[in-house]
Protein backbone atom coordinates (compact mmCIF):
# COMPACT_ATOMS: atom_id res chain seq x y z
CA UNK A 1 0.00 0.00 0.00
CA UNK A 2 1.21 3.68 -0.80
CA UNK A 3 1.29 6.07 1.76
CA UNK A 4 2.89 9.30 2.06
CA UNK A 5 2.76 10.71 5.71
CA UNK A 6 2.95 14.97 6.22
CA UNK A 7 4.15 16.29 9.49
CA UNK A 8 5.65 19.11 11.64
CA UNK A 9 2.96 21.81 10.53
CA UNK A 10 1.54 24.11 12.91
CA UNK A 11 1.35 27.89 14.07
CA UNK A 12 4.20 30.22 13.57
CA UNK A 13 4.40 34.11 13.97
CA UNK A 14 6.07 35.62 10.54
CA UNK A 15 9.17 35.35 10.29
CA UNK A 16 9.49 32.07 11.92
CA UNK A 17 10.60 29.21 10.58
CA UNK A 18 9.16 25.12 10.18
CA UNK A 19 10.11 21.84 8.95
CA UNK A 20 7.49 19.64 7.12
CA UNK A 21 8.24 15.71 6.92
CA UNK A 22 6.95 13.36 4.30
CA UNK A 23 7.49 10.02 5.12
CA UNK A 24 6.61 7.53 2.63
CA UNK A 25 6.00 3.71 1.61
CA UNK A 26 4.97 1.58 -1.17
CA UNK A 27 6.34 2.45 -3.83
CA UNK A 28 10.94 3.01 -4.60
CA UNK A 29 11.34 6.16 -3.39
CA UNK A 30 13.92 7.40 -5.60
CA UNK A 31 12.25 6.57 -8.68
CA UNK A 32 9.76 8.95 -8.15
CA UNK A 33 10.16 12.80 -8.59
CA UNK A 34 8.44 14.44 -5.12
CA UNK A 35 6.55 17.39 -4.44
CA UNK A 36 5.55 19.66 -2.00
CA UNK A 37 2.24 21.20 -2.56
CA UNK A 38 -0.36 24.36 -0.52
CA UNK A 39 -3.79 25.00 -1.05
CA UNK A 40 -4.82 28.77 0.99
CA UNK A 41 -8.54 28.84 1.96
CA UNK A 42 -10.26 29.73 -1.08
CA UNK A 43 -7.82 29.15 -3.39
CA UNK A 44 -6.88 25.90 -5.62
CA UNK A 45 -3.72 23.97 -4.52
CA UNK A 46 -0.46 25.21 -5.83
CA UNK A 47 3.00 23.18 -6.53
CA UNK A 48 5.45 24.97 -4.55
CA UNK A 49 8.91 22.61 -4.88
CA UNK A 50 9.73 19.56 -6.07
CA UNK A 51 12.91 17.43 -6.02
CA UNK A 52 13.94 14.43 -8.94
CA UNK A 53 13.68 10.93 -8.20
CA UNK A 54 17.40 10.29 -9.70
CA UNK A 55 19.37 13.35 -9.61
CA UNK A 56 17.78 15.11 -6.92
CA UNK A 57 17.28 18.42 -8.58
CA UNK A 58 14.99 20.61 -7.51
CA UNK A 59 12.58 23.15 -8.56
CA UNK A 60 10.87 25.99 -6.74
CA UNK A 61 8.09 28.61 -7.77
CA UNK A 62 8.80 31.85 -7.17
CA UNK A 63 6.88 32.71 -3.99
CA UNK A 64 9.01 30.26 -1.96
CA UNK A 65 12.86 30.54 -3.88
CA UNK A 66 15.60 31.82 -1.27
CA UNK A 67 12.90 30.64 1.74
CA UNK A 68 12.01 27.35 1.40
CA UNK A 69 14.36 24.01 0.73
CA UNK A 70 13.06 20.86 0.04
CA UNK A 71 15.61 17.84 0.49
CA UNK A 72 14.82 13.74 1.09
CA UNK A 73 16.98 11.46 3.08
CA UNK A 74 16.76 7.78 0.84
CA UNK A 75 17.67 5.87 3.90
CA UNK A 76 14.47 7.02 5.68
CA UNK A 77 12.11 7.46 2.35
CA UNK A 78 11.24 11.10 3.44
CA UNK A 79 11.50 14.50 2.10
CA UNK A 80 11.48 17.41 4.11
CA UNK A 81 10.62 21.09 3.57
CA UNK A 82 12.43 23.93 5.26
CA UNK A 83 10.50 26.73 5.34
CA UNK A 84 12.27 30.15 6.74
CA UNK A 85 10.67 33.49 6.95
CA UNK A 86 7.18 32.77 6.85
CA UNK A 87 4.42 35.05 5.91
CA UNK A 88 0.85 35.33 6.41
CA UNK A 89 0.04 34.39 2.89
CA UNK A 90 2.17 31.11 3.33
CA UNK A 91 -0.96 29.80 5.68
CA UNK A 92 -2.17 26.34 4.03
CA UNK A 93 -2.49 23.27 3.97
CA UNK A 94 0.52 21.65 2.63
CA UNK A 95 0.65 18.14 0.67
CA UNK A 96 3.65 16.07 -0.52
CA UNK A 97 2.80 13.94 -3.69
CA UNK A 98 4.88 11.68 -5.92
CA UNK A 99 5.03 10.72 -9.78
CA UNK A 100 6.58 9.03 -11.79
CA UNK A 101 9.01 11.16 -14.00
CA UNK A 102 8.59 11.33 -17.70
CA UNK A 103 11.71 13.54 -17.95
CA UNK A 104 14.99 14.22 -15.67
CA UNK A 105 13.13 17.19 -14.54
CA UNK A 106 11.02 17.43 -11.27
CA UNK A 107 9.16 20.64 -13.19
CA UNK A 108 5.88 18.45 -14.48
CA UNK A 109 5.09 17.60 -11.03
CA UNK A 110 4.24 21.41 -9.84
CA UNK A 111 1.37 21.54 -12.58
CA UNK A 112 0.20 19.89 -10.06
CA UNK A 113 0.08 16.35 -11.22
CA UNK A 114 1.36 13.49 -9.73
CA UNK A 115 -0.34 10.18 -8.61
CA UNK A 116 -0.26 9.41 -4.80
CA UNK A 117 -1.09 12.05 -2.18
CA UNK A 118 -0.67 12.48 1.34
CA UNK A 119 -3.57 13.88 3.49
CA UNK A 120 -1.71 17.20 4.04
CA UNK A 121 -0.63 19.15 7.27
CA UNK A 122 -2.18 23.05 8.13
CA UNK A 123 0.40 25.73 8.43
CA UNK A 124 -0.82 28.89 9.84
CA UNK A 125 1.64 32.46 10.11
CA UNK A 126 0.29 34.85 12.14
CA UNK A 127 1.20 38.15 11.30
Amino acid sequence: EVQLVESGGGLVQAGGSLRLSCATSGFNFDDYHIGWFRQAPGKGREGIACISGGDKNTVYVDSVKGRFTISKDSAKSTVYLQMNSLKSEDTAVYSCAADWPEESSCAPILRPRAVYWGQGTQVNVSS
